[in-house]
């Protein structure tokens, strides 16, 4: 669910840590690659996806039943540590992305796709207004990413401010007259993602900061996704794939996912 140009991903001991060009030495292959850090999402999102779907084959679809229920919201809740993942391979890969319309274009088109499956596996409809996928939370904070740095390259002091809050509102508005991810009436998924997003953006020069800041947002939504950014937090500067292939797989798993759980919703 993400793209970026693969150009500058650190392959020395001493790798680039963050956004603020800060450097740490590090020993060869510790941390988390770009390519592990998608697997963990993409795993956090077979959880959510499975949480209404798959979960109810094993224990049920009774959600009176409480075993059903926690397990279903255990699952869900535990699928919410990708938000923070996401946001930051969004801003990693608006900042080094050679063609940003190229990349949005990219995200509403995977949005789009994602929908209708997203829809039959969350309700079993083929169209439901009540929520929309997460991956419109991210085309939304790329479009909010962009509009900001339009706005501070032609305005400054006051008007740069003024125009730049106005502009994050708008874009929390869209995610939540949208309910953009809203899931078990608990988590907007899109405005978490929005939140994350302008933490790794407007902080990324003071790396310790971002990151603590980042945590703490995450543990009051909900705790999980403070665990997400412990993962970011180890990011160890490499692409950790060679082939451009790879990237597009990583495109194609949500929709993927969101059929094969849909299809289970069918026998749940």
């Amino acid at each position: 669910m993400e793209g970026y140009a693969e150009n500058g991903a650190g392959t020395d001991v001493t790798d680039q840590i963050g956004f603020g060009g800060m450097r740490r030495k590090r020993r060869k292959h510790r941390g988390l690659t770009v390519f592990q850090l998608k697997v963990i999402g993409a795993v956090a999102l077979f959880f959510s996806a499975g949480s209404t779907t798959i979960v109810p084959l094993f224990f049920g679809s009774d959600l009176n039943n409480m075993t059903s229920l926690t397990a279903v919201v255990l699952s869900e809740v535990a699928s919410w540590f990708a938000i923070p993942i996401y946001a930051w391979l969004l801003v990693r890969g608006f900042r080094e992305t050679h063609n940003r319309v190229a990349y949005g274009v990219q995200l509403l088109l995977l949005a789009l796709i994602c929908e209708v499956p997203y829809d039959l596996a969350t309700s079993g409809k083929t169209f439901d207004f009540n929520s929309q996928n997460p991956v419109f939370g991210l085309f939304i904070a790329f479009v909010v990413l962009a509009a900001l740095e339009w706005v501070a390259a032609r305005y400054q002091k006051a008007m740069r401010v003024v125009l730049s809050v106005g502009l994050v509102v708008i874009g929390l508005l869209w995610d939540l007259l949208l309910r953009v991810g809203l899931r078990q009436g608990l988590m907007s998924i899109g405005s978490v993602t929005l939140g994350f997003v302008l933490i790794f953006t407007l902080m990324r020069s003071h790396e310790n900061s971002m990151m603590f800041t980042a945590g703490l947002f995450g543990a009051v939504m909900m705790i999980t996704p403070g665990v997400g950014v412990a993962f970011v937090h180890y990011y160890n500067g490499k692409l950790g794939y060679k082939h451009q292939w790879t990237k597009w797989a990583f495109y194609a798993v949500y929709p993927v996912i969101l059929i094969i759980c849909a299809i289970c919703a069918t026998l749940a």
